[in-house]
C-alpha cells in the first residue's frame, strides 16, 4: 500500500517528517517498507505553453519550439513526437535540476540554440508506464495551468510516499483514511474523516437492486449521476493516483479509484444506459456463462462465481472486474455507482480460478467493512458532481439483507496489566482505545468495549491487550520474567543433535549447504531417467499447484541438486561441492488415505578438477565414521540416474543407507552439464537410527603388531571389498586392520586377472604374537582366499 504523506495530512494534523512517521507507525504495528520522495531534487522547472513548433533545419528528427513561460518566450529544441502548438508542458530552465542530479543548461543542438528542456513524466520522477498512451515516450502534456508556475506547486509534486506492508487481518489499513487513523492514534493527534456533502437534484434515482445471493453479497449500494462529461480528471488527482501506482484513465474511473484509495472501499461505475431496465441483479453465474471483462478477455464462468447482472446478461464479475458491455466510454452520459460488500473467500476463489487479480479483488478477499459502502458511494457522487459535471439524482439504493452487528467485549484492566507486564492506569487504556474509535464504557472494575465495524480482527480480550500494547509502545514495556509458570531449559532431541552433527561433518568436508523447494514436476523425474513404473513416480499431487513444474511433492532430491550444479556451472563456478538435508515424501498408497512418509534425506553433489568417485566416497565414509556406523558394505549400483560402472549402494547389514556415484551421461546432457558430476542420496533417518556416537575408552595396546603384506591374483571383475572381507573373517581375533596398497594389471598377470595387494596388521591384546602364530593365521587366510575366491598367491 502506497500512501502519499500530503494526502495523509489532510486527515491528521502532524508536523513530523516522513522518517519519523515511518518509524512511529512501524513500532505501532503498521510496517513501513520504504519511503520514496518526489520533487525534492527538482528546481527551476515551470509550466510553459508551446507557441509554435517547426522542423529543425539541420536534423530530420528534431523540432524547434517556441515556448511561452509567462515572463518570456524560450527557444527549445526537442525530439519528442507527441506534442503540438498550444500544449502545456513542464519546462526545465537554464540551471534547473532534475531527479538523479541532472543539470540543465543552455546548449546548441545541430547549430540551433536550445534555452531549456521540455520534460517527460519520467524526468520528473513519475512512472511513465502508468500514463495514457499519448503521454508516454514523449513530453508530459499538462492541462491548462498558469504559465511560469513552479512545477512542484502546479502538480502538487513535492511529496513523500510511504510504502506499507499491510497484514491480511487489517484490510482497514488498505486506505489513506485507515493509515491516517493509525497515525493519529500513534502520535496522539486528532483524526478527521473527509467532509462529504452531496447536492441532489429533484429527479429520483431510477435504479433497482435485487440481491439473489445474500450469502455472497452482504450489501449493495447504488447512486445515479446523470449528464456527466467524460474527460481527464484534475491533474492533482492524476498525480496522486500515479504516486499510488494507479493508472489515470478518465475523470469517472479516476474518481472510483481515488475513493478506493482514500476510504478503502472498491467502487465500480456502470454506464447506466447499457443496463437493461436499470435493474441490477446480484446472482450466481450460470455454468458456462460468458463475460468479456474490461481487459478485453472472454471469461467462462461457473455457478461458484458471483456476477453483477441486469435482466438480460452479466455485466460485471463481482468484486473483481467490470464487464466490457457496460464500460464507461467517451459517449457515456449517465452513470450508476456501485459500492458493495462481498464475501471475501468467494472473491478470492473467483479471482484465483480465473487467474484475474485486481486492486478491488485484493481488498475484497481480505474481508471489508460493509458499513463504509454508503460513505464511499456518497464520496464518489460528491467528486463526480464536482469534477465530472454530473447531477446526482435524489435517493440512494441500499440493499442490506442482514446488517452486521458490532462485537462487544468485556475486559478487566488488571488482567490486561498482568498479561502485558505493565502498570497502566485504566484511564490510559481507555484513551488508547478511544483513539482507535473503540467505544468504551467503564463499569466498575471492568470495561465494556464496542469494537468498530472496520476492526473484524478484534474478537477477544487478548486482541484488546494487543491494541493497548502496540500503542503504548512495545519498547516501553519493561523486561520481566514469567510469573506463576514452570520454566524449563530447552534442548535438542537426540535426532536433532545427530542431524546437526551430520551437517557439521559435511561442512567440515568442504561442502556448502543449499536449500531447495519441496515441489517437483514429472519433468524432473524424466530428466534423471526415472522409469515409468518406479515408486518415485508415485508422488503426492498438489491440489492447487503454482504450475505444472511444481505439481508434486518431491520423492527424490537429485533433480534439485543437479539444478543447483547447473546454475553454478553456468555462472563459471569451477569447483562445486554442496549438500542439502531435507525431506522426501513417499505415500504408502495412492489415492492418499493417510499422510505420506516423510523421509529425512541427505543429498550430495560435486564437480571439479580434483573431484572423482573416491572424493564423494571419502565424504560419505567420514560421515558414517563420525556417526559410529562401521562395517558398511559398498556394492555396485544399477540405478538409472547414475553411471552403471561408477556408482554404489551403501549397505549396513540388510539395510540400504543410500546410493552415490557419477551421474549418468544422459542425465548430465538433460541438464546441459558438460562436466562429470558426482552425486548421492543418503537416508538420514536410517543413519540416525543406526548411529552410535557413544565414545568408549580403549587402552593403548601393550603388545606390538606384526605387519605382513599379501598379494593375490584374482578375477578382474572381483570386487576388492570381497578380498578384504575374507581376510577379516578368517583372521578374526588376530587381524587388527588391513590396507589396500596396490591393484595391478599388466605384464606377468594373466588376461582377465588382476593383482591385489594388502598390508595386514596382526595383534593380540593378551600377549606378543610369535612368528609361528602369525604364519599359521596368514596361511589360513591364503587358503581361504584360494577356496572362496579362486585367488592365487602371487
Amino acid at each position: 500500500m502506497l500512501v502519499s504523506l500530503s494526502w495523509l495530512k489532510e486527515f491528521v494534523d502532524i508536523d513530523e517528517d516522513a522518517k519519523t512517521i515511518a518509524e512511529g507507525l512501524t513500532m505501532s504495528g503498521s510496517k513501513v517498507e520504504g519511503i520514496k520522495s518526489y520533487g525534492e531534487e527538482i528546481s527551476n522547472v515551470v509550466v510553459g505553453q508551446i507557441v509554435s513548433l517547426e522542423k529543425h533545419p539541420n536534423a530530420d528528427k528534431l523540432w524547434v519550439g517556441i515556448v511561452d513561460i509567462g515572463s518570456e518566450k524560450l527557444q527549445i529544441v526537442t525530439g519528442a513526437e507527441n506534442i503540438k502548438a498550444g500544449d502545456y508542458i513542464p519546462v526545465a530552465l537554464h540551471g534547473a535540476t532534475l531527479p538523479g542530479g541532472v543539470k540543465i543548461k543552455r546548449s546548441k543542438l545541430r547549430g540551433v540554440e536550445s534555452q531549456g528542456m521540455m520534460c517527460s513524466a519520467e524526468e520528473l520522477g513519475l512512472d511513465e508506464s502508468l500514463l495514457p498512451e499519448y503521454q508516454r515516450n514523449g513530453i508530459f502534456i499538462l492541462p491548462p495551468l498558469p504559465l511560469g508556475m513552479d512545477i512542484n506547486e502546479a502538480l502538487q509534486l513535492k511529496d513523500d510516499v510511504l510504502e506499507f506492508e499491510i497484514t491480511p487481518n487489517r484490510p482497514d489499513c488498505l486506505s489513506v483514511v485507515g493509515i491516517a487513523r493509525e497515525t493519529a492514534a500513534t502520535f496522539r493527534k486528532s483524526f478527521r474523516m473527509p467532509e462529504i456533502r452531496v447536492t441532489e437534484v429533484e429527479e429520483s434515482n431510477p435504479a433497482r437492486v435485487t440481491i439473489e445471493a445474500p450469502d455472497l453479497c452482504y450489501r449493495y449500494v447504488a447512486r445515479v449521476v446523470k449528464n456527466v462529461k467524460i474527460g481527464p480528471s484534475p491533474i492533482w488527482m492524476q498525480v496522486r493516483l500515479l504516486k499510488a501506482g494507479i493508472r489515470p484513465i478518465n475523470n469517472v474511473v479516476d474518481v472510483t479509484n481515488y475513493v478506493m484509495l482514500e476510504l478503502g472501499q472498491p467502487l465500480h461505475a456502470f454506464d447506466l444506459d447499457k443496463v437493461k431496465n436499470k435493474h441490477i441483479i446480484v446472482r450466481r453465474a450460470r455454468d458456462g456463462e460468458k463475460l468479456v471483462t474490461l481487459d478485453g478477455k472472454e471469461r467462462i464462468l461457473d455457478s461458484s462465481m458471483l456476477v453483477i447482472a441486469d435482466e438480460e446478461k452479466a455485466i460485471g464479475l463481482a468484486g473483481v472486474m467490470g464487464g466490457e458491455n457496460t464500460e464507461i466510454t467517451d459517449s457515456t452520459v449517465n452513470i450508476l455507482i456501485e459500492s458493495a460488500n462481498f464475501k471475501g473467500s468467494n472473491i478470492r476463489h473467483t479471482s484465483k480460478k480465473l487467474g484475474l487479480r485486481s486492486e478491488a479483488s485484493a481488498r475484497f478477499e481480505k474481508g471489508l467493512d460493509p458499513e463504509i459502502t454508503v460513505l464511499a458511494c456518497e464520496r464518489a457522487a460528491q467528486l463526480m458532481e464536482k469534477y465530472c459535471g454530473g447531477e446526482v439524482l435524489k435517493g440512494i439504493v441500499d440493499e442490506y439483507p442482514k446488517p452486521m452487528e458490532r462485537t462487544v467485549l468485556t475486559v478487566r484492566p488488571d488482567r490486561i496489566n498482568k498479561f502485558l507486564g505493565t502498570n497502566l492506569a485504566t484511564s490510559e487504556m481507555i484513551e488508547i482505545l478511544r483513539s482507535l474509535e473503540f467505544e468504551v464504557v467503564e463499569k466498575g472494575e471492568e470495561l465494556e468495549i464496542k469494537v468498530p465495524h472496520f476492526r473484524k480482527d478484534v474478537t477477544m480480550e487478548a486482541d484488546i491487550a494487543e491494541e493497548i500494547a502496540r500503542l503504548y509502545g512495545y519498547n516501553n514495556i519493561e523486561d520481566s520474567l514469567m510469573k506463576n509458570a514452570q520454566t524449563t531449559l530447552g534442548s535438542l532431541t537426540k535426532e536433532q543433535q545427530l542431524e546437526e552433527k551430520a551437517r557439521e561433518v559435511l561442512l567440515a568436508c568442504g561442502l556448502n549447504e543449499i536449500v531447495t523447494m519441496s515441489f517437483m514436476g514429472e519433468r524432473d523425474l524424466d530428466r534423471i531417467n526415472v522409469p515409468k513404473d518406479s515408486v518415485l513416480r508415485k508422488a503426492v499431487k498438489i491440489i492447487n499447484p503454482l504450475g505444472e513444474e511444481q505439481s508434486l511433492m518431491r520423492t527424490t532430491l537429485l533433480p534439485f541438486m543437479l539444478n543447483v550444479a547447473y546454475t553454478n556451472y553456468s555462472r563459471k563456478v569451477g569447483e562445486f561441492r554442496a549438500f542439502e538435508i531435507s525431506k522426501v515424501f513417499l505415500p504408502k498408497e495412492l489415492p492418499l488415505k493417510e499422510l505420506p512418509e516423510e523421509v529425512k534425506t541427505i543429498s550430495l553433489g560435486m564437480y571439479g578438477k580434483e573431484v572423482d568417485f573416491y572424493t564423494i566416497k571419502g565424504v560419505i565414509e567420514e560421515l558414517l565414521e563420525v556417526m559410529g556406523i562401521v562395517d558398511v558394505e559398498y556394492v555396485r549400483a544399477e540405478e538409472p540416474s547414475y553411471h552403471p560402472g561408477r556408482s554404489a549402494k551403501i549397505l549396513f547389514g540388510e539395510e540400504v543407507l543410500g546410493v552415490f556415484g557419477e551421474v549418468h551421461p544422459d542425465v548430465l546432457e538433460n541438464y546441459d552439464l558438460p562436466v562429470r558430476v558426482y552425486a548421492g542420496e543418503l537416508n538420514l533417518d536410517k543413519i540416525i537410527k543406526f548411529a552410535n556416537v557413544d565414545k568408549k575408552y580403549n587402552p593403548l595396546p601393550k603388545y606390538p603388531a606384526v605387519e605382513r603384506d599379501i598379494a593375490v591374483v584374482v578375477d578382474e571383475d572381483l570386487f576388492v571389498a570381497e578380498v578384504e572381507k575374507v581376510i577379516k573373517e578368517t583372521g578374526r581375533g588376530f587381524v587388527e586392520k588391513t590396507a589396500l596398497f596396490d591393484v595391478y594389471k599388466g605384464p606377468n598377470i594373466p588376461e582377465g586377472k588382476k593383482s591385489v595387494a594388502f598390508s595386514i596388521w596382526y595383534r593380540s591384546y593378551e600377549k606378543t604374537l610369535t612368528d609361528e602364530e602369525v604364519n599359521e593365521v596368514h596361511a589360513r587366510i591364503v587358503k581361504a582366499l584360494e577356496e572362496k575366491l579362486g585367488a592365487k598367491l602371487r
